[in-house]
């Protein structure tokens, strides 16, 4: 029964946050005033505030309170392989794929290098796409596929899910990915296919995606608009024994 109560505080306010019912530096009930609401323990609510700031809804202040952060940044795990459209769906925006290139190219020397192969025995898929959410262009995605791996990749699947059609229709096994995160000068086409308004810098998510037999067959520069993301990731500190973790492990 505890268990449900501190869901159902989280699952309450969580939507109340995310459809703006409460705004961005409001105040949250305290300690004492939630406990009251929901007829359980400090313990109980202090889980569920726990877990509001962990996922990114609230900021606790010592002495002070928690205060409604603002969630207009989206979040993209760093640790997973999301694709925009299961993003898009979970928060629950407005949202469009603009495809402004699909083609089969030979293998350009860098991307040789990111993918690791020959490029005079293979050709690639040059994907470009701008994501457009609530009327904005914030993503440039430009990704590149090793074409004996996915022969055929149409404009209309671009357009739509690439994850979709390479799970469901070839049945690859799509297994993890190593991701490097890093801030650069924005380029020219950033400014052109890119809604960057004053900004600068994007930041930019390399892609390297591997197949369950241990085969790289996709590299992705995935950049986005400074203000409107952030990246996150969950740690454990490891006991016992020098263990380290990389940060090397966003979105297709």
């Amino acid at each position: 029964m505890t268990k449900n109560i501190f869901l159902q505080i989280y699952q309450e306010y969580s939507g109340r946050i995310q459809t703006g019912e409460l705004a961005p530096g409001t105040k949250m009930p305290s300690e004492n005033e939630l406990a009251r609401e929901y007829n359980t323990s400090r313990e109980t609510v202090r889980k569920a505030l726990h877990l509001l700031a962990q996922n990114g809804y609230i900021h606790k202040i010592k002495a002070k309170g928690s205060f409604v952060l603002d969630i207009g940044r989206m979040d993209f795990p760093i640790g997973g392989l999301v694709s925009f459209k299961e993003m898009s769906e979970r928060i629950g925006r407005t949202s469009r794929t603009i495809v402004h290139e699909n083609q089969l190219i030979p293998v350009p020397d860098d991307i040789a290098k990111h993918l690791e192969i020959d490029k005079d025995k293979y050709l690639v898929w040059k994907v470009i796409r701008a994501r457009e959410i609530e009327g904005e262009c914030v993503i440039l995605d430009k990704d590149y596929f090793r074409s004996d791996i996915v022969p055929v990749l149409t404009e209309e699947i671009s357009r739509g899910s690439i994850y979709e059609y390479l799970e469901g229709e070839l049945h690859l096994q799509i297994s993890y990915a190593k991701k490097v995160v890093s801030v650069e000068n924005a380029d020219e086409e950033d400014h052109r296919l890119m809604d960057l308004q004053n900004y600068t810098h994007v930041v930019v998510v390399r892609n390297y995606v591997y197949l369950e037999d241990t085969t790289l067959f996709q590299y992705t520069e995935s950049r986005h608009r400074l203000d409107k993301f952030q990246f996150i990731d969950f740690a454990r500190r490891s006991h016992g024994g020098d263990k380290r973790a990389d940060f090397l492990n966003n979105h297709q």
